[in-house]
């Protein structure tokens, strides 16, 4: 069977994560992040939405990582990011960073919210 790359073009993918981090492009990062297409940083967490909502015209969805498990976003995150017309998708982090790969290498605007898994 032949199999082919994933071309990620300018867009940056996930490489792993494990407890308390993840490696985007070789680096391992501590602690939440943010991934959109102006590049990868921290992430404050839910209070932390100006980037994101700065972002608006570059993504249509944002997935949000809510550490090891998935849980409700606080409904005033929900509602900013609504309001702004980006889609939101929760989910457990490690699916959120997968989901972000598949989106991204197939050309899709997505950007990621993530909370680390304890």
């Amino acid at each position: 069977m032949q199999l082919s790359e994933v071309d990620f073009e300018d867009a940056t993918p996930i490489d792993g994560y494990g407890p308390g981090f993840f490696r985007v492009a070789g680096e391992i990062r501590e602690g939440a992040m943010l991934l959109l297409p102006r590049g990868v940083r921290p992430w404050g967490g839910y209070e932390d939405r100006e980037r994101v909502l700065a972002a608006a015209d570059e993504i249509d969805v944002l997935l949000v990582g809510t550490g090891p498990e998935m849980a409700y976003l606080p409904p005033a995150f929900r509602r900013a990011l609504e309001e702004a017309n980006i889609g939101v998708e929760v989910m457990a982090s490690a699916q959120a960073c997968r989901t972000y790969n598949v989106l991204l290498g197939e050309g899709r605007r997505v950007g990621a919210a993530l909370l680390p898994a304890a």
